[in-house]
């Protein structure tokens, strides 16, 4: 979806139409979640700081996000994907993989299916969408990139090896900013340069991600789209307005946390084992701590008493701006089969006397 947060409020409020907007960031410490293509001229873009989306657009027109809205949205959307094909894999809210390859149109062109999908989003729901298309996830995600807003790209097989060398590494999907800098440090600019390079350079500099980059600089990406993607995390996270140096204080916004989190959880109906603080401080520096508990919970005292522990684990290095608690090795998949397997699932919720 194009600038999908900003999209639906402007939809919603005509008022803003033609304008500069970002969703979040209002505050002193926001962040901003999305621009529209408007504001996006003036070069702001998602998680920059609010105050420098201020600065770099005075008109800039912030609008709280309304997260429940955009789900609505993006239901509606995925039930247009389902009707070409059952193979579905959501990325995000705004964005997903379709294969197409057997379609319930009968369509031999993934071309076609595209815009046919694109001009269903807009008459149905009144939004703009932008599609890639080609012969694996890869590609196709980064030519999804190349004619936005409302556009398309198509990479056929003959033209694959073309189409990324050209490219400038940073559009390479999983290329970020750090390593963009180093290849950048390293003379590789486009696709033709990191091409170049063997596979034993890029394994020596860049780890298990260089023999990726090997592969996929020559079109090589054999993930399937694979639908009903497991979700492996919850989380939920405060930035705050001042820092805080007060453990007390850090608590008092931890038990906030945690019930969201809990209601996160009892909304997805699941449960997990390992509890991650996340902390951010004052100079950015962010440092998690996590602990994998024997059982499987979902509730906000349990979260709550485990985020305590990780807290009091060291000394804070600083005053803090962020706080987080997430939920991992949940009880879905392969450990959700495994406890049925043994029949001895069960979410335990233990209380605490206090």
């Amino acid at each position: 979806m194009d600038a999908f947060y900003a999209s639906v409020e402007q939809m919603d409020n005509p008022e803003l139409m033609g304008k500069p907007v970002a969703v979040g960031g209002g505050s002193k410490r926001g962040v901003v979640s999305a621009a529209s293509y408007e504001a996006r001229v003036f070069g702001v873009r998602s998680a920059m700081p609010g105050f420098t989306a201020k600065k770099l657009c005075p008109d800039l027109i912030f609008v709280r996000p309304r997260f429940d809205r955009y789900k609505e949205i993006s239901s509606k959307i995925r039930k247009i994907f389902y009707d070409f094909t059952d193979l579905v894999e959501p990325l995000s809210l705004d964005e997903a993989y379709l294969d197409v390859t057997q379609n319930k149109k009968g369509n031999p062109s993934a071309t076609l299916v595209a815009q046919e999908v694109r001009k269903r989003i807009f008459e149905e729901v009144g939004l703009t969408a932008s599609a890639g298309i080609s012969i694996n996830k890869f590609i196709a995600k980064v030519a999804s990139d190349y004619n936005k807003p409302n556009g398309q790209k198509t990479v056929n097989p003959e033209e694959i090896i073309e189409f990324l060398e050209d490219l400038d590494v940073k559009k390479f999907y999983g290329v970020g900013k750090v390593t963009q800098a180093k290849m950048y440090a390293m003379g590789i600019y486009t696709g033709k340069d990191l091409k170049a390079k063997s596979e034993e350079f890029l394994t020596q500099h860049f780890g298990k991600a260089g023999r990726h980059y090997y592969r996929i600089v020559r079109g090589i990406h054999l993930s399937e789209v694979k639908p009903n993607r497991e979700r492996k995390s919850l989380a939920a996270e405060r930035t705050f307005s001042e820092n805080i140096a007060s453990e007390i204080y850090m608590l008092e916004r931890l038990e906030s946390i945690a019930e969201e989190l809990q209601k996160r959880l009892k909304n997805n109906k699941v449960a997990g084992r390992t509890v991650t603080l996340k902390i951010k401080y004052s100079d950015f520096t962010l440092q998690t701590r996590s602990k994998t508990l024997p059982y499987f919970v979902n509730d906000a005292d349990i979260l709550l008493e485990t985020a305590k522990e990780l807290l009091y684990q060291e000394k804070m290095k600083n005053s803090v701006r962020l706080l987080g608690i997430s939920l991992s090795n949940l009880n879905t998949g392969q450990e959700k089969k495994k406890e049925k397997e043994e029949k001895e699932f069960e979410v335990v919720q233990l209380r605490f006397d206090f």
